[in-house]
């Protein structure tokens, strides 16, 4: 079997479940599972380019994927003229001290020369700006946090357009990309000349502290009380209902309209999704196949022999994490317009990051294919196991008294089915297919 073939085999196999979910189940839950595959493979790539081209363990993915879905929030939702009459401007102020702060002591590091005098002046200016930081902010941050929190609580976006204006959001999907792509800057600049262990360890303590930032900080975007109702590039449901060419289009298809509206707002994200997915998928392929992508592997297999060449390692590698951290930014704030809101406490390691990277190793690290691969077969197990796990208790037990202890237990055991299976799909992956079910050619 040829490569081609195989990998039309593999898409087609991913296909007939979707399609087989559709017809057993619902075409509601199918499309679903296509967008957030396509959600998924979009993050896939990213750590792909991270990891399949330059060998950087980074463990923090769920960090950029929620800095992606912060932008989602700043560039979509109105803002707040209340919170920022009432602390906004100190807020900023403060912001822009703590910047100066640090900016100034770079500064008195690289003017005075080394010894107790350039220690002095530093630690004045960090100490006396940190104090001036937090006097401002914390004043302005309660000011804005007391203006109707129930509701609001917090400065609110940038669109002053407000509902009214939804396809502003894509905009956000680059933003999220360019915003975690700046702190990846920030990070690689201290963490990449770390070894490969303690990189993956910074990583995911910098992911921590990202969502503890989000869910602590209510001025920024409402903390655990969360961002409901932002815009969507997608027309309502209800919108759709009340129109009647719409309901008379769909009661000639025999479908129900409120079936028809989900479904054709789902596969409008659908639509959107895909073109992003086919740019991403195209630029990453022109970079594994350019003299750069040779780079990056050459500096991936062989570190010490590639900067004997005179390449800069740390340089590649600092370029390659901002540009895979960008891509799971983007797949961030996507993320966050499919679901319409933000809630911080629903960003946990294993979901945007393990499954993230199970996506990758299943389905080929190094092939930009597998990695779309994975992120849709990964995404399918992991939301349709626990419901045939269930089905095949209920059949298991079938001829078991009712209250009789193992049919209880094996009843309960099947929430855990989809730990369960990810772990045993890449047992067998990694057992009988190591290099991934499309390996990097």
């Amino acid at each position: 079997m040829t490569d081609t073939t195989r990998n039309f085999v593999y898409f087609g196999f991913i296909a007939a479940l979707i399609i087989g979910t559709g017809l057993m189940t619902s075409w509601n839950l199918a499309i679903t599972i296509v967008n957030f595959g396509l959600i998924s493979a979009i993050m896939a790539l990213g750590v792909n380019l991270q990891w399949g081209f330059a060998g950087l363990f980074n463990v923090g993915i769920m960090g950029f994927v929620a800095l992606g879905g912060l932008a989602a929030v700043l560039v979509s939702m109105p803002p707040e003229p209340e919170a920022w009459s009432a602390g906004g401007l100190r807020v900023v102020t403060a912001l822009v001290l703590g910047a100066a702060t640090i900016v100034g002591a770079i500064l008195a590091y690289n003017a005075l020369p080394k010894g107790r005098l350039r220690t002095i002046v530093m630690l004045v200016i960090l100490v006396a700006g940190f104090f001036i930081y937090r006097a401002v902010f914390d004043s302005g941050v309660a000011a804005v946090e007391a203006v109707n929190p129930a509701n609001a609580g917090y400065l609110g976006g940038l669109n002053p357009h407000g509902k009214e204006w939804g396809w502003i959001t894509i905009i956000a999907w680059p933003v999220g990309g360019l915003l975690a792509a700046g702190a990846a800057w920030i990070i690689g600049k201290t963490a990449l000349g770390l070894r490969s262990d303690y990189l993956a360890i910074a990583t995911l303590g910098i992911a921590e502290i990202i969502i503890a930032i989000l869910k602590n900080e209510d001025w920024l975007a409402r903390g655990v009380k969360n961002v409901v109702g932002l815009p969507r590039p997608a027309p309502y449901e209800i919108e759709l209902q009340n129109s009647a060419t719409f309901v008379e289009r769909a009661s000639g298809l025999g479908i129900d309209p409120v079936t028809a509206s989900t479904l054709w707002v789902k596969t409008i994200y659908a639509g959107l999704f895909t073109v992003v997915l086919l740019i991403l998928f195209i630029l990453a392929q022109r970079a594994l196949n350019s003299p750069w992508g040779r780079m990056m592997r050459a500096i991936r297999d062989n570190e010490v022999a590639a900067e004997a060449m005179g390449k800069d390692v740390t340089a590649r590698h600092l370029q390659i994490f901002v540009l895979g951290s960008a891509i799971c930014g983007i797949a961030g704030a996507m993320m966050t317009t499919l679901d319409g809101q933000l809630t911080p406490g629903t960003y946990q390691p294993l979901r945007f990051t393990f499954l993230i990277w199970v996506m990758v190793i299943v389905g080929g690290s190094g092939n930009n294919l597998g990695a779309v691969l994975g992120g849709f077969l990964i995404w399918w197990l992991w939301v349709m196991v626990e419901p045939i796990g269930l089905w095949v208790m209920q059949v298991i037990t079938s001829g078991m008294a009712e209250g009789f202890w193992l049919r209880e237990h094996l009843l309960d055991s099947a929430a855990h089915m989809r730990l369960l299976t990810m772990g045993v799909v890449l047992l067998l992956v990694l057992r009988f297919s190591p290099r991934g079910l499309i390996p990097e050619r």
